[in-house]
Formats: structure tokens, C-alpha cells, sequence
């Protein structure tokens, strides 16, 4: 199967502003890709790529003053399967995770786990553990919170989405990783392209979408708390312990949005169809800081 996927984004600078971008396809999917343009910015201007603290690509410029674009498109092959399922993933003890995982168990910006520990033990406490604690917990996420883009607030917490009941997807994923944290089960925060492939289409906008994965079993398991059932085509930008890490664009001074398009779609015919662009949306991504 082929993926056709890309975004456009545009901003406005009051004055020359560093910015940095993580939105390069991850390094485990490079291989997949078969065509790709440049990121093309406009203005041009000089852009370098760096690898930070998880191993995402991330993207280093200065958008100068007044309006700026950056635009990407790609071809991606993938298997067509949906994200793997095994129930009888076990959890690691904690004593015998691995030294890189251990990160993954402790609270971070978006992840209280101080503020829902009891909350997690008394709910999910008395479930076998391993893959049906985590289905548990992420069946528990599901239907706490009602999804809406116009629940986006970019400072909203795990624990504020519980009383809130409301979010978008980075808030579900939030929420799911930090009840399998309270639960000393490792879980990370996902971002990247998914679309409507296999499903009937959302007649939303397109956007970029938030997952988690959790280490049962010696690996990292997907686990999507949004939409709750196995979907086909992920593709990932980057991981992290949660969206502080893994910001679509962080600017080191103001920015207003004024264009954000991502496409995401199975490519039928000719490898070098032209790229379809999305939808328009003039109101800020989730995913921006």
C-alpha cells in the first residue's frame, strides 16, 4: 500500500523568529519512503536538521518578519496491517525494565501521575495485569472524554482533561499514559500522520494525529485511545514523554497560525499523482507551541 502524505503551514512573524519544526518523518519509517519533496519553505531561507534527547528529526530556522510557508509532501510505503494486537503481552517488572525505558514511568508537563495515582489503583487495581490492564485503561479513556477540535486548549493537562471530560486527541493519549504510569507500565507520547484508511471518512478536517505506546513484553506496543480499535497506515513524526517534546512547531517568540493543511490518504494509480491538500484550517493546530 501507498500513503500520499504532506502538509502545508503557514505563519505570521512580527519580527525574525527562530523556530523549530518536528515534523520530518521518523527515522524507523525512512526507509519506506519512495518519493519525497524537499521541505520547501517560502521564503526560502537556510533550515539544518538535528536529532534531540528521543531520536526525533528536528528542523532549525528563522521565519523572517511578516508571512511564512513550509511545505511538504511524500509517498510512503506501508504493510496495510493494523496495529498489532496481543493480549497476552505481559508487564515488565519495574526492577527488570531497561534503563531507557524508566523515563517513561515517571510524571511529566502534561502527565500527573502524583495527582492520579489513587485514582488509577482504584480503578484499575484489581485487572490481570498486562495487555488487559492497558486495554482497561484505555477503554476507561475512551469513554471518559468526549473528542472535539474546539476542546483544543494547548496547557490542558491529564488531570484536567479527567475533570474536564473533554480533549482532543493528545489529551486522551495524555490521560492513557499517565494511568499506565500510575500503574508502573512505561507509556510514551506518539505524533504523526493517520488517515481515514480502512474507515469511513471523517468528514473533519484533517489534522495530525496523537497516539501512545506502552513497553509490554519487551516492546512497544500501539495503543490509541481517540478512536479505540486497531487502525491501518501510522506513520510517526516523533515520540516523546509527552506533547512538550514533541511540538509540530515551537517558535521562540510569537507567531500567529494563518494556514495549517495535512493530507493523509491511500495513493491510487500513478506514484506521481498530484498531491491532494487537505482542507483549509486558519485556527491553530493542536500540536503547535
Amino acid at each position: 500500500m501507498l500513503i500520499r502524505l504532506g502538509y502545508e503551514i503557514a505563519i505570521e512573524c512580527v519580527a525574525a523568529t527562530p523556530v523549530i519544526s518536528v515534523l520530518e518523518i521518523h527515522r524507523d519509517r525512512q526507509a519506506d519512503i519512495k518519493r519525497q519533496t524537499r521541505v520547501l519553505t517560502s521564503p526560502a531561507v537556510p533550515t539544518r536538521l538535528y536529532h534531540d534527547l528521543h531520536g526525533n528529526a528536528c528542523r532549525r530556522f528563522t521565519a523572517p518578519a511578516g508571512g511564512f510557508r513550509i511545505l511538504y509532501d511524500a509517498v510512503v510505503e506501508d504493510s496495510g496491517e493494523t496495529d498489532e494486537v496481543n493480549t497476552l503481552a505481559r508487564e515488565v517488572p519495574v526492577a527488570d525494565l531497561p534503563d531507557e525505558v524508566l523515563g517513561y514511568l515517571l510524571g511529566s508537563r502534561y502527565c500527573e501521575t502524583d495527582h492520579l495515582s489513587s485514582l488509577a489503583w482504584q480503578l484499575f487495581g484489581d485487572i490481570p495485569s498486562g495487555w488487559a490492564r492497558v486495554q482497561a485503561i484505555v477503554d476507561y479513556v475512551h469513554n471518559r472524554l468526549s473528542f472535539g477540535y474546539g476542546y483544543a486548549r494547548s496547557t490542558r493537562t491529564a488531570a484536567q482533561a479527567h475533570e474536564e471530560r473533554v480533549g482532543v486527541c493528545r489529551d486522551f493519549a495524555h490521560l492513557a499514559i499517565t494511568l499506565c504510569r500510575c500503574m508502573n507500565i512505561p507509556a510514551r507520547y506518539v505524533n504523526g500522520y493517520l488517515g481515514d484508511i480502512g474507515v469511513p471518512a471523517d468528514p473533519a478536517p484533517m489534522d495530525f494525529s496523537a497516539w501512545l505506546e506502552v513497553f509490554l513484553d519487551g516492546k512497544w506496543y500501539t495503543f490509541d485511545p481517540r478512536h479505540n480499535t486497531p487502525r491501518i497506515g501510522r506513520i510517526v513524526i516523533a515520540r516523546g514523554r509527552d506533547a512538550t517534546d514533541v511540538p509540530l512547531l515551537h517558535s521562540f517568540g510569537a507567531h500567529r497560525l494563518s494556514l495549517f493543511k495535512v493530507w493523509t490518504y491511500e495513493q491510487e494509480g500513478n506514484l506521481f499523482n498530484p498531491p491532494y491538500h487537505g482542507i483549509d484550517r486558519t485556527v491553530g493546530a493542536q500540536m503547535l507551541a
